[in-house]
Formats: C-alpha cells, sequence, structure tokens
C-alpha cells in the first residue's frame, strides 16, 4: 500500500504549489490511471511516490508519503528512507527511456542495478533472465541498447525496474515518445505485470487505454486531487474533464452527444440493429 497524506510542494523559486493538499491512498495490486492537463501536478505526484521528490529535487514539502512493503508488512516513510532503498519497494520509469539506459548492452542494463544492491551472482542472472522474458526481450541480451527501437528502449527501461522485484511500479507517460506498434508492446507488458500482481501508478496521456483498463482514474488540476473514482464512473463527468482540459477518448464524447451511457471504447456502442430496435 502506498498512502499520500496532505502532500503540498514547491518547486524552488515558484510560488505556486505543484502539488496541493494531495492525499491519496492505493492498495496492493491496483491499476490506477492519474490524468490530468499539462501542469496539474501528475509527474510531481509520480516522483513523490519513490522519494526522489524531496530528497532528490529540492523544494519545499509537507506531508507524507508512506510504503508499506506487502512482502515484510514494514512499513517505510519517503522523507525517512533513502532513495536506494525506496526503489526496490516502488520502481520508476520515466518518459523517455534514454535518460534511463547507460550500459554497453542489454544484459548491462538489467543487470547494473541489481549489481548495486550487491545480490549474488546467481540471483542476479535469474532476475535478469525473468525480466527479459516479461519484456519480451528475451535473445537481445548483446544488443547496444542505443540501437533499439523506442518501443524496446522503453521495455528495457521497464525490465531494469521490475528486475529489483518492487511491489508497485509507477510510470511517468511511458509511451509518450513511442509509434503505435512500440506503444502497444509497452502497454501489453504494464497490463501483463499488474495481472500478476505488481501494483501500477501510470501517468498517461492515451486516456483511452486508462478508461479501458485501470481500476482506479485519479484526475489532477491545478496540483489537486479533483475528481476520481471507477473508470466509468469518472466517464460519467464527461464534462467536467473537457473543462478542465483532459483529453478523453472519443466514444465518450459521442456517447454524450447521442445521449446514451458513456461508452469506455467503440466496442460498447449498441450495434445498428439493437439501436434501430
Amino acid at each position: 500500500m502506498i498512502e499520500i497524506r496532505n502532500v503540498t510542494f514547491h518547486y524552488l523559486r515558484s510560488t505556486k504549489p505543484a502539488l496541493d493538499s494531495v492525499s491519496l491512498t492505493i492498495g496492493d495490486r491496483e491499476f490506477i490511471g492519474i490524468l490530468g492537463p499539462s501542469g496539474s501536478g501528475k509527474s510531481t505526484l509520480a516522483l513523490t511516490l519513490n522519494g526522489i521528490i524531496p530528497n532528490s529535487i529540492r523544494g519545499t514539502f509537507s506531508g507524507e508519503v508512506i510504503i508499506r512493503d506487502p512482502k515484510t508488512g514494514k512499513v517505510f516513510k519517503t522523507t525517512e528512507t533513502p532513495v536506494p532503498k525506496l526503489s526496490t519497494l516502488v520502481g520508476l520509469v520515466l518518459q523517455n527511456p534514454e535518460s534511463q539506459l547507460f550500459n554497453m548492452t542489454v544484459e548491462d542494463e538489467v543487470a547494473f542495478a541489481l549489481e548495486n544492491l550487491g545480490l549474488p551472482r546467481e540471483e542476479i542472472a535469474r532476475r535478469v533472465e525473468w525480466a527479459l522474458k516479461v519484456t519480451g526481450l528475451k535473445g537481445l541480451e548483446d544488443e547496444f541498447p542505443p540501437n533499439l527501437s523506442g518501443g524496446e528502449k522503453q521495455r528495457l527501461a521497464i525490465a531494469s525496474v521490475i528486475a529489483m522485484k518492487p511491489s508497485h511500479l509507477v510510470l511517468d507517460e511511458p509511451t509518450s515518445q513511442l509509434d503505435p506498434r512500440g506503444k502497444r508492446e509497452v502497454l501489453d507488458v504494464i497490463k501483463r505485470l499488474n495481472r500478476e500482481g505488481t501494483t501500477v501508478i501510470i501517468v498517461e496521456h492515451d486516456s483511452r487505454f486508462l478508461f479501458r483498463n485501470a481500476d482506479r482514474l485519479v484526475v489532477l488540476s491545478g496540483g489537486r486531487i479533483v475528481l476520481q473514482g471507477e473508470p466509468r464512473k469518472v466517464a460519467e463527468r464527461v464534462e467536467e474533464l473537457v473543462e478542465i482540459g483532459v483529453k478523453v477518448p472519443h466514444s465518450l464524447l459521442l456517447s454524450r452527444a447521442l445521449g446514451l451511457p458513456p461508452a469506455l471504447s467503440p466496442e460498447e456502442f449498441p450495434s445498428p440493429t439493437t439501436r434501430r430496435g
């Protein structure tokens, strides 16, 4: 579980809070989608979840972020726990995968953090093999990371994070720089990890994916949570979403215009025969 308690954060030289009194509880194995317009605080929220804010990024921070390790039951406060320790509980994948890749081979990239943790060689080999298999990169162990496609680079970034076996995975716009094929590859990996027990918190512009797959949506505006709930409940507030600048699926806009119940995907529209009846 991750519990965010009344968190407020100002970046240096900013008079406006990036986060303003944010409170949120995320349960084990949940799939949480974070939505909001640019500047709403989505990325800032993601950076608080494994302690990068406030431990590495300077600013004025108040409130608490508390992480419970589901394996041991121990509780950690991000303000009191080093980021390397927190990264074994909450893995973070950034928007630009190249900012997280700096080794000479795919295999070395996944093994790097594990070696820094001082794990036995046999355990490192097992984890590397597992992470590459889960992310569909098996067979690319000796490839030079800059030569990979965009989707492969992002999957490699995910592999290097999940190899540490975090119970929670936070992804900040993981598909924003990918073509449709790369996006599909990455989103398939994320869904698989969640099905296998990883808690997923994803900031994503592709609201279609979140409306179809998330257990719960959290909508930010002006650094505050303005709406949250199951996707179908949030979809009923489509006018509010549009007003604050969230890009909603076209199926929601069309179903609202036709006076139909919110359609989270085109497949939910009634067939022409049903409509005529």
